[in-house]
């Protein structure tokens, strides 16, 4: 009797998840098929399978269409993500933002243009519901004020635990009895499946920008809902319909940027661990937010000019986006959340002196080191910084 597991650790299916059937097609990496478009010499049966996804958004059965209604590659990537987030499937695009806006479009098809959500969220994503650019309109509250916030069209409600850029958490399971029955969104960007499975705390959707920790190099774009098929069968309409497809090179890509995800968030987490808890204790710095999950973000705000931290790194680099391999920073209220409103920026605490680091895997003193000589000279008087353990 065959006795190995069927279910199997994080760890395992990180390396594993959508590569099932490699071995017996006698390959070991995964293929990546570049194909726009696929041969068919049955126009009816091609009509069929069309007029299929067209009623229920399932992709079709047997070979591939076109690349705008899906792709082998980037389905390998989809598997493996649903796999991790423990969910029935997932839908890839080109961006972070073309997977959230095509949520939006699913929701709004219905007649369900209202959006609760809590701040912080990505600027980017604050700026989508807040503008109305897809038609939605969105009421902020906090994480209490969630039930209250509810109507009968509200189609969402949206969250991000660890915020960007602020790190605060939120009770996903009191969140998501609040929503009831309108679906539950959770930005899972910065915790990653690793230290964090949205869906077992009752969120229906899980959005990833995968540009960051998935694919983890600094070298793709994309985004990614982990959901279950009903809903993802709606997500591949919209992205047929809209175009918002990710490229077959990006989804060899991110496929492959998971097999290391679990090692590399550990080993990132333990550095960032470090630094917050030496930029806490130095003088120079006011507050540091890390999340009480761990993770690989520190955000901190200094009692000086925190354009000079910048302008004085020469290890980390100074540039907009997160979950590279190296160390990254970048000044919020100047970069990701400019485009939201300076009194809703700070009313959602993120303060003109705060930094964002997005830690990498160098040695953990040689970024010390280069974080030192950036903070500058140490007052004569320390002044001990405010922790924050949860943002």
């Amino acid at each position: 009797m065959d006795t190995r597991r069927t279910t199997r650790a994080l760890a395992t299916e990180a390396v594993h998840a959508g590569r099932d059937d490699l071995a017996g097609l006698g390959l070991h990496a995964p293929p990546i098929d570049l194909s726009t478009t696929y041969p068919s010499y049955d126009s009816r049966a091609e009509a069929a399978r069309i007029d299929a996804f067209a009623t229920t958004g399932a992709e079709p059965e047997g070979p591939p269409v076109y690349g705008r209604l899906g792709n082998p590659t980037v389905a390998r990537f989809e598997t493996a993500l649903a796999r991790l987030e423990g969910t029935e499937s997932a839908v890839a695009f080109a961006s972070g933002m073309a997977a959230l806006s095509a949520v939006l479009l699913v929701r709004g098809s219905m007649g369900l243009r209202h959006v609760v959500a809590v701040r912080p969220l990505y600027g980017c994503s604050d700026h989508l519901l807040t503008a109305g650019l897809l038609g939605s309109e969105v009421t902020w509250t906090d994480p209490a004020g969630v039930a209250d916030a509810l109507r009968p069209d509200t189609g969402l409600v949206l969250v991000e635990t660890p915020a960007n850029p602020t790190l605060a958490e939120i009770d996903l399971r009191a969140v998501a009895h609040a929503c009831g029955s309108v679906p539950l969104l959770v930005d899972n960007t910065f915790a990653t499946p690793v230290l964090q499975r949205p869906a077992e705390h009752g969120a229906r959707l899980v959005l990833h920008s995968a540009t960051k920790y998935l694919g983890g190099h600094g070298d793709v774009l994309a985004g990614v809902v982990a959901c279950d098929e009903e809903f993802a069968g709606r997500l591949r309409q919209v992205r047929f319909a809209t175009g918002g497809v990710l490229h077959p090179l990006a989804g060899y890509l991110l496929l492959r940027g998971l097999s290391t995800l679990p090692v590399r968030v550990r080993a990132a987490s333990a550095n960032a661990a470090g630094l917050a808890a030496r930029l806490a204790a130095d003088p120079r710095v006011a507050r540091v937010h890390y999340p009480s999950i761990g993770g690989a973000m520190v955000s901190f705000e200094v009692h000086g000019d925190p354009h000079e931290v910048i302008a004085g790194v020469r290890l980390i680099t100074p540039a907009v986006s997160l979950g590279s391999v190296d160390s990254l920073i970048q000044h919020p209220a100047s970069i990701s959340h400019r485009i939201v409103d300076a009194d809703d920026r700070r009313d959602a605490g993120v303060s003109d002196r705060l930094l964002r680091l997005s830690v990498g895997l160098e040695d953990v003193e040689d970024l010390w080191a280069d974080l030192d000589a950036a903070l500058g000279e140490r007052a004569e008087t320390p002044a001990p910084a405010e922790a924050s353990a949860r943002g």
